[in-house]
C-alpha cells in the first residue's frame, strides 16, 4: 500500500473515530433558573411544584439525587463540590423551591450537571 492510500483510509476513518468518542464536556460556567426536585420523584411520576415541596425536602435530605427543572424545561442533575459541598447542601433545603444555581455544568453521554457552587432562592 503507498503513501497516498495509507494517507486517504486514515482521513476517512480519523472522523469516524472521532464521532464515536462519548459526548464529555465540562468546565463552563453557567446560571440556571427553576425549581429545585427529587430525581426520584420527578422521573417516578412528574412530581414537582408547591404541593409536592414537602416530600421533596425529605426526599433529598434522606439521600435521593437532586436536580434543577430549568425555566426553558431542560432538567440538570445536581452534584456536590468535591472541595466545598455548602452551596449543594443548601439548594436541599429549597427543595420544591424556586432558585437560581451558578455553577460548573458537566455532561456525558446525553446527562447534563451542574456542581453547585452557590444557590439563592427566587
Amino acid at each position: 500500500m503507498n503513501l497516498e492510500t495509507r494517507s486517504l483510509r486514515l482521513m476517512l476513518v480519523l472522523p469516524l473515530a472521532v464521532l464515536a468518542l462519548p459526548a464529555v464536556t465540562a468546565g463552563d460556567d453557567v446560571t440556571v433558573q427553576g425549581e429545585v426536585l427529587d430525581l426520584a420523584c420527578y422521573i417516578g411520576h412528574g412530581a414537582k411544584g408547591d404541593e409536592h415541596a414537602p416530600c421533596a425536602a425529605k426526599c433529598v435530605k434522606s439521600g435521593q439525587p437532586m436536580g434543577l427543572l430549568a425555566s426553558d424545561g431542560k432538567v440538570y442533575l445536581l452534584v456536590a463540590s468535591h472541595k466545598d459541598a455548602t452551596a449543594f447542601e443548601q439548594a436541599k433545603e429549597l427543595a420544591g423551591k424556586r432558585v437560581e444555581i451558578h455553577g460548573v455544568s458537566m455532561a456525558r453521554d446525553g446527562l447534563t450537571a451542574v456542581e453547585v457552587a452557590s444557590v439563592k432562592a427566587l
